[in-house]
């Protein structure tokens, strides 16, 4: 067997993994540990074809893991037998730190833990899968891969925040954006379906899913990103709200007695497509407004209307767009979402054919029509490739 790469992504009560091959692409082991802590927790592995499910308490990230490797020894494939050449982490925010993958020392777990305020649903989860696997595969180099990676070398212009400078410098508040490894592989997957180099083209990629994100990529490099300090900002998502105003926090807080935790949960919680309509799944979405549901069409209506703003402001970042991209969960399967996206686009040459666009597919391909001005492709992401790439290269 040629060399593989075992991909973590520790989450606060769940452990996502794959075993893949990162010349080939091939997945050749994957599963699920969730809801660890509770007490009945669950763990799918899945490897030829096969699925093997177990039900039992999880008590911890430590128990997780070992669970897997044990099911990696008991179904396959073996681990000892695989040619494990890494092991690679997700880890959302490396903060001004990193703009590429690094190998994991105790100083990379130091500097993970510190930047935790930045990204506190993340960092503190994706930092214990680290500490557990690094004690449980200690033979093998463990390598941190950040989604803030690709846009670490933003223009200053675009990362830089109009606050007090003191005040931005002492609390490291600038713009970081997510979906990077996201953002950077389909990025690298467009520029090579339209047979043309990266540092050519200017690109929108947008990655809707749950966590929605757009960025402009020109040259090959990210020029532009949604989501700021945190994932809040920018797109409209399944429970985030996006682009807001500021002073609605000081409204909230002065006027309906709302704790800052309070409007924290409220902004990243129970707002987006959940607070619009009572759903943050786009297809329980459009199942409402198909049926007429005055909320539901205006909350489709709010979304798109949001993608087009940063389509529209990313071209004038750019001077225009080569290549525009839609990835993630509703951008590969959601022809909705696409169609509207784009309506009204035609005077920056963006457009798509409708029967290409609705064609169900899986693989990479152009929705545009032949002869357009910008090709628009839907591009499914494979972060999980894209980390295992990453780690091999650093090796």
């Amino acid at each position: 067997m040629s060399s593989t790469v075992l991909v973590i992504n520790s989450g606060s009560s769940s452990i996502k993994y794959q075993l893949i091959d990162p010349a080939s692409g091939e997945s050749l082991a994957s599963g699920l540990v969730e809801r660890i802590g509770e007490p009945e927790g669950r763990v799918e592995h899945r490897t030829g074809g096969r699925t093997t499910e177990q039900r039992n308490p999880v008590p911890d990230h430590a128990e997780g893991l070992r669970t897997v490797l044990n099911l990696f020894d008991e179904v396959g494939p073996a681990l000892a037998d695989a040619g494990v050449v890494a092991v690679g982490h997700r880890v959302v925010q490396g903060g001004r730190y990193y703009d590429s993958a690094v190998l994991i020392d105790d100083e990379v777990v130091d500097v993970i833990d510190r930047l935790a305020p930045l990204a506190p649903l993340h960092n503190p989860p994706n930092l214990t899968g680290i500490r557990v696997a690094r004690e449980l595969l200690p033979d093998v180099p463990h390598v941190a891969v950040f989604d803030t990676a690709f846009f670490r070398n933003l223009p200053e212009a675009a990362a830089t925040y109009a606050l007090d400078r003191e005040v931005a410098e002492r609390y490291n508040v600038r713009r970081y954006g997510a979906h990077g490894t996201s953002h950077q592989y389909v990025a690298l997957k467009a520029a090579a379906m339209v047979g043309r180099p990266s540092a050519e083209l200017r690109q929108v990629v947008l990655h809707l899913g749950n966590g929605a994100s757009a960025s402009a990529v020109y040259g090959g490099r990210a020029v532009d990103t949604s989501m700021g300090l945190t994932p809040l900002e920018g797109l409209v998502m399944g429970t985030r709200t996006g682009d807001i105003d500021p002073a609605v926090v000081f409204h909230l807080a002065r006027n309906a007695g709302m704790s800052i935790d309070d409007i924290d949960d409220l902004l990243n919680k129970r707002s987006g497509l959940k607070g619009l309509t009572g759903y943050n799944d786009m297809r329980e979405v459009h199942r409402l407004a198909d049926g007429g549901d005055a909320e539901a069409i205006l909350a489709v209506e709010v979304y798109a209307h949001r993608l087009r703003k940063y389509i529209g402001s990313y071209a004038a970042v750019m001077g225009g767009i080569d290549v525009l991209s839609f990835t993630a969960g509703v951008g590969e399967n959601d022809a909705l979402v696409r169609a509207d996206a784009v309506a009204g686009l035609e005077f920056l040459g963006i457009e798509i054919d409708p029967e290409r666009n609705v064609a169900p597919s899986r693989e990479a391909r152009y929705i545009s029509p032949d002869g357009a001005r910008v090709a628009v492709l839907v591009v499914p992401t494979n972060e999980e490739l894209a980390i295992a790439r990453q780690a091999v290269a650093l090796l």
